[in-house]
């Protein structure tokens, strides 16, 4: 009855939506317009701000004239600004319109976390994203309007800035803001938000969401964070049992005693729950998803770039359903909307902020060529530049993008990786993205779930890279040399310069290093405890281009040796990690 009213009830809001996707698609018949209507509106924002005045805003009124007065940056060109915002000087960076909502906080690579700024009309483009987003999903997989949502975020306000602005994971605002009619279609409860550890912060979402059967969709960032809830959900399936039947939250739990009290509406006692699960577990041996949600239908999570061997490991636990990627999104700012499943290409979102392009093999030059977005070439990868209502203007962030083909003519695009991760300790520039598709093309055929891995430098004679894996993830060491040669000869034939390096023994054949059970777990907990560290959002480095990280990795997390590591790879630079001998 309740999923009958939220139906009808929601129609209004689905008209208003499905108008605003019908004017996003024509705004894609005419990419150059659209862009430059949205720079024009973006430059107007913010033309009263410090910045805006020191930067001639109000002489603007072209791409020529923006490109003249705003250099291409990285987060130091904007931090004097966002530190005198962190103060309360909102002057410093926005126009009087532009309210300063939060930051969101992403770990740095050199300077500790950076502060990304989230104001009123980056959240309204941000939300209007994600409903164009939302409508089209749920247009091409129906049964989901009377169907559940699990979605696991973070908080919003884990702490105040000395000016009094929230700080934590933009997620967490959006949720806050969601329509009261729609938050009722949550399973997740807020509270959960605000759990602290992890491994207690996941049995909570496990302990609320479980206790619905009518779940459709599960959305997170990270496909290994799914991973990560299933298994729980198994290995702990006669705590859950009991909590769901006597009403409880496990003591077993980390939870402050004022979350406990948020969450008694959502953990009372439901014996019957309890016994379909507890059938469950004596029918399959297991608690699954894909058992204890049977009308599950969408799993929301990035699958572009290294998110390949997380993805395959997903029907075991939750089923053979479809997958609609998030699209191309980071606290900076959303670059693209997905409008169909099972894919990781998304067009463009050429109606909420400016983008630019760098081709790829000019980043780094004097004087690169600039594209717009209707200028891209199809099957050409490209650096992406933001510019956004935060504040932030030709942001290079470091990401790496295919152009896939054209929405009218809006360029569609698949994310591959982040520029940084690059290796070349004898000129061979292997990427974090010809790795991934390596592993997975020798891990596949042997109906593998290799977990999380992660390839390094090692300098030797010959220097090498090494394939980093716990040893619980491979049935035998046979099987790990198997994986490791196959995955050389793989990216032999990805990367000639490679390939050309190892013929002539200047590099040697990759190896295998295994790690202890729970290996990774330790330094997935390190990163997060950094300022900036998001739960949902942690990605794995599947390559780390930096000679010094090996040694390191293995004094802190495996011989128990503390360094100077924080579990950070190191941006990718000349000096660290590159010398471009033939």
């Amino acid at each position: 009855m309740l999923d009958t009213v939220r139906y009808w009830g929601g129609a209004p809001i689905r008209l208003r939506m499905r108008r605003q996707v019908a004017s996003f698609v024509k705004a894609t018949q005419n990419s150059r317009g659209a862009q430059n209507a949205v720079l024009q509106r973006l430059i107007a924002l913010n033309a009263d701000s410090d910045f805006g005045r020191q930067h001639g805003f109000s002489e603007i009124r072209n791409v020529a004239d923006f490109r003249a007065r705003l250099p291409i940056s990285d987060y130091e060109y904007f931090r004097p600004y966002i530190e005198r915002l962190k103060n309360g000087e909102s002057s410093a960076l926005l126009g009087p319109q532009n309210r300063l909502l939060m930051f969101a906080l992403t770990s740095g690579t050199t300077s500790g976390a950076k502060y990304i700024p989230i104001t009123s009309q980056f959240m309204d483009d941000y939300r209007l994203g994600w409903r164009i987003w939302g409508v089209c999903a749920y247009d091409d997989h129906r049964a989901l309007y009377k169907r559940r949502i699990v979605q696991l975020s973070s908080d919003y306000d884990q702490f105040r800035t000395p000016g009094g602005t929230p700080c934590g994971n933009i997620s967490g605002l959006a949720c806050e803001m969601l329509n009261p009619l729609i938050q009722t279609m949550y399973t997740v409860p807020k509270p959960v938000m605000k759990i602290k550890d992890p491994r207690s912060k996941y049995y909570a979402m496990l302990r609320a969401a479980i206790m619905d059967s009518k779940v459709g969709i599960v959305t997170t960032a990270n496909p290994s964070t799914l991973l990560h809830l299933a298994k729980l959900a198994d290995e702990c399936r006669e705590d859950l049992i009991r909590d769901i039947a006597d009403g409880t939250l496990s003591s077993k739990v980390t939870v402050d005693d004022e979350i406990r009290r948020g969450l008694r509406n959502k953990t009372r006692a439901n014996p019957r729950r309890a016994r379909e699960l507890e059938a469950i577990v004596n029918r399959t041996g297991h608690l699954y998803p894909k058992d204890f949600w049977p009308e599950l239908e969408l799993l929301s999570v990035w699958t572009g770039g290294s998110m390949g061997p997380y993805l395959a490991g997903l029907p075991q636990f939750y089923g053979e359903n479809n997958i609609r990627d998030h699209g191309l999104s980071a606290s900076e700012g959303r670059m693209t909307i997905p409008l169909s499943s099972n894919t990781s290409s998304g067009v463009l979102d050429a109606t909420s902020h400016f983008f630019e392009f760098i081709p790829e093999e000019e980043m780094g030059s004097d004087d690169p060529t600039v594209l717009e977005a209707h200028e891209l070439v199809e099957d050409r990868n490209y650096f992406i530049l933001l510019t956004t209502a935060s504040g932030l203007y030709r942001y290079d962030i470091h990401d790496v993008v295919r152009c896939t083909g054209f929405l009218g003519t809006t360029p569609t695009l698949e994310f591959l990786n982040k520029g940084a991760h690059i290796s070349s300790i004898t000129g061979e520039k292997i990427s974090e993205s010809q790795i991934v598709a390596a592993v997975r093309e020798s891990v596949d055929p042997l109906g593998l779930e290799l977990g999380h891995f992660t390839v390094v430098p090692s300098w030797g004679e010959p220097p090498q890279y090494r394939f980093l894996v716990e040893e619980t993830n491979l049935p035998s060491a046979d099987v790990g040399a198997k994986i490791v040669a196959s995955t050389d000869h793989c990216l032999k034939r990805l990367n000639p310069e490679y390939d050309e390096k190892r013929n002539t023994g200047r590099l040697g054949p990759m190896t295998m290093q295994l790690l202890p059970k729970g290996t990774w777990e330790k330094f997935c907990v390190k990163r997060q405890s950094r300022v900036g560290g998001s739960l949902e959002q942690y990605k794995h480095p599947c390559l780390v281009p930096q000679l010094e990280f090996y040694q390191e990795f293995m004094d802190e997390f495996v011989n128990g040796r503390r360094t100077d590591t924080d579990g950070i790879p190191r941006p990718y630079s000349s000096a660290a990690n590159r010398v471009d001998a033939k």
